[in-house]
This record gives C-alpha cells, structure tokens and sequence, in this order.
C-alpha cells in the first residue's frame, strides 16, 4: 500500500547527480558550445565597427550614471573569450560526471545577450536606453506572469491548462465593460471631470475582481469537462479558447463598440512610483514605478511559490499532480482539489487578463490578447513548471518582444522577427533537456479514476 512517505518521496527533488545519464550530463555543455560557436561567428566574422552607446540612467534618478559608450569589435573578441571560458566550466562538471550548475547557466545567458546587445547597437546614435528597455519588457510580461502562475498552479495539480489565453482574454473583456461602467458614476461621485481621477482609479481595482471571475468561468468549464467527465484536456483547452474568441468577438461586434462610451472606454491605469525605489538608477523606473496591476503581480508571484512549497495545501496539490493514487491513499479526495485548484489557477489568469484594458490599451478590442496565453504556456513549460522559473521565463519573452522594437529604433540590422524567435527556441532547447532536465508532473493531463 502506498503511504504519506511515498507521497513525500515523489515530490522531494532527486539530489546528487547519481541518476543522471553520460548523455544527459553532456547536453547542457554541447548546446553551450553551439551557442558559443554560432556568437564567435557572428560577433569575429560579421563584427561591426564603432561605438555601442548604452544610456543607464533618467532624468528622475538620485544620481546621473555616465553614458556607457562600449568599442563593438574589440568588446566582441572579449565576449567571445569569456563565453568560451564559461563552456569549459560546464565541461569541466560534465568531466567530473556532474550536471552543470544553473548559476553557470544564468551567467553564461547573461553574457551572450550582454554581448548580442553590444554588436547590434555598434554605431547607432542615440543607443539603447536601458531603463526604457527593462520598463517596456516589464509591463509586457506582466500579463504573461499571470497566465504563467495560473498555468503552474493548474498543471502542478495535474490538469494541462491549454486554456490560458481564454482566461486572459475573458478577465481583459470584463475587465473593460466592469471598469467602463463604473467609471463615469465614480467620477461623478468624486467630482472630476473624466475618469482620469480617484473614480477611474477605484473603478479599475475594481474591475480587477470581475477579471478574475472571468477566469474562473473559463476554468470551471476546463475543469468539469476535463475532470469530472474525463474529458482530453488538451482539446476542452483549445475548445475553450476558440469558444472564448468567439463569443468575446460577436459580444464586441454588438455590444461594446456601439455602446463604446458607455461600455468601452475604460480608464487606463497610471503608473504610480514607490518613494525612493523608483530613483534607483537602471532598475528603479522599471521595478517600482508600474502600474496597480504590476504591484499585485510581485504579490501573486511570492505567494504562489509560497502555497505551493510551504503550506499544506500546496503538499496536496503537487500530490494529486505527482502521485494521484498515493495521495487518494492517505485521505486526499484527487479531484475535488483538482477542480478546486484549477478554478484558482483560472482566477490568477483573469486578473493578468484586466492589464490588457486597464493597464496598457484603454479599451477592448477583438482579440486583444493576441496569443498571450500561448506564451505564458510556453514559459511554464521553459520555468519547468515552478512559479519563480516561470516568472523568469515570462520576463524573458517580455524582454525579447521589446528588444525587437527597440533594436528596430536604432537601425540594428537584426529582424524583429528574429528576436521574437529567441524566447521559443530556448523553449524547445529547454524541453529537450539540453538546458537541464525538464520534466512535467506525472500526472499532468491524466484523469484520476478513484
């Protein structure tokens, strides 16, 4: 019989790397080296010439940082020295039989952008701005964050969760018409003029919470098709989003837009900046200088990492997704916490779906959303379905979608269509294993039949 301990066992993390294969051991350094190689070709063989100016610092900041002017060729064969270094330490661990640290990994990754971002900015005039670079990449992965949790929170109890970008796109099309209508009484109640004020203010927190029932509709549909009628996961999640589009579209074309005063014209949230902390030079103006919906983001991702790992909820739901049978063994109903963790993971969603109308557009539009959730699936699968991973990964594609715009404003030779391919190459690179093991739960998309 299967007990507690056996449950523990299956969700405790395998240390050492005893059960680790040669090959899996040799993957991490091989695609270091082909990443190292395919940049030593780019940064010697088509170096630029010039200077790569980088501008660290706004006019808000305690203190001005000089602009950082870098000589592109001979910054090249420095960059391409130290990422051939940082390979010969994975291969020296993968010599000693050894999987390669994920610092190792982060520093290389960080050198190789580092390094990117230099040659593509060789000889542009004004360069990049970095403190407008990390805002924009902020603000654009912060829906993809909520649909990153809700995804991890979905599939961690073993439901695969196709059904993101229907959540998102539900909470940021109720979002809209909720914050729309109340709006214009509360700017009245408050004596303003338009609802730019406090009105519009409250009107859109409030609209935060209809956002989110939005997504747990959507959910509770995933869930008692795909739970209680054992229905395949992956199409009631397509299903679902075809469905969302759909109806959103028909409700637009006859509702919000000939009604759009009333009902689709949402206040836009201001940017509110945190005393002190959005004067820190490069990352104050991007970390704490956001929007409402950006400061619950850095709550929402704390705190699922923290039911997940430290409560005994979160023992439970990674139960059901790990080990469905043991956890049926020792007292746990499997599908009740399925259903009931897929329906939070549908409202953490939503709420990310409101930043679409409130946060960044000031309105609905059809299909606003424009395969967000596709993303936000692919960064849990890139994070390895961990809320901080995943977090990690959505700030990774939100960084590489504003890189395009922004290299594309300097005259970089790169095609913004390349930097929009960088994000799901390291996707498929991480499911691959070739940056570290990445393994789903167990029991991820398999329905539990007591």
């Amino acid at each position: 019989m299967t007990t507690v301990d056996e449950v523990h066992a299956t969700l405790s993390p395998v240390t050492g790397d005893r059960t680790l294969s040669r090959a899996a051991i040799w993957k991490t350094p091989v695609a270091l080296g082909i990443v190292t190689l395919l940049l030593s070709v780019l940064f010697l063989a088509f170096a630029r010439q010039g200077i790569s100016p980088f501008v660290l610092a706004t006019a808000t900041d305690f203190f001005a940082l000089p602009k950082l002017e870098i000589p592109a060729t001979a910054a090249g064969i420095v960059f391409v020295a130290v990422l051939v270094l940082t390979t010969a330490g994975s291969v020296f661990y993968a010599l000693r039989r050894r999987s390669t640290p994920l610092w190792l990994i982060i520093v290389f990754a960080v050198l190789a952008l580092a390094g990117f971002l230099v040659w593509a900015a060789a000889g542009a005039r004004v360069g990049i701005i970095v403190p407008s670079l990390l805002v924009g990449s902020v603000s654009l992965a912060t829906p993809l964050i909520f649909g990153a949790l809700g995804g991890v929170l979905s599939e961690r109890a073993g439901v695969v969760n196709i059904a993101i970008e229907g959540q998102l796109l539900g909470g940021a099309f109720v979002s809209a018409m909720v914050a729309s209508s109340l709006s214009i009484p509360l700017a009245t109640a408050f004596g303003e003029p338009d609802n730019k004020g406090t009105g519009g203010l409250i009107a859109s927190l409030i609209a935060i919470i209809p956002a989110a029932l939005a997504g747990v509709g959507v959910s509770t549909l995933l869930a008692v098709f795909g739970i209680k009628y054992i229905v395949d996961q992956v199409i009631v999640g397509v299903v679902l989003n075809v469905l969302v589009v759909g109806l959103t579209d028909f409700l637009y074309s006859e509702l919000l837009a000939p009604n759009a005063a009333v009902l689709n014209s949402p206040p836009i949230m201001e940017r509110v900046p945190i005393p002190l902390l959005s004067q820190i030079p490069v990352v104050g103006p991007a970390l704490f200088n956001g929007t409402p919906i950006t400061y619950l983001m850095y709550l929402a991702v704390p705190a699922v990492w923290f039911a997940l790992y430290k409560t005994r909820w979160g023992l439970r739901v990674r139960a059901v997704g790990e080990h469905p049978k043991a956890a049926d063994t020792v007292g746990i109903n499997v599908n009740r916490r399925r259903f009931t963790t897929v329906l939070i993971a549908g409202a953490v969603a939503g709420a990310g779906g409101a930043f679409f109308t409130l946060g960044s557009s000031g309105g609905f539009t059809k299909e606003v959303t424009a395969g967000a959730g596709f993303i936000a699936l692919a960064a849990v699968i890139f994070g390895r379905w961990d809320p901080i991973r995943a977090t990690l990964a959505a700030l990774l594609f939100g960084f590489a979608t504003n890189l395009q715009y922004v290299l594309s404003s300097i005259g970089s030779p790169v095609p913004g269509e390349i930097m929009r391919m960088v994000p799901y190459i390291a996707t498929v690179l991480a499911v691959a294993g070739l940056v570290g093991q990445s393994r789903a739960p167990a029991a991820d998309g398999k329905p539990y039949i007591k």
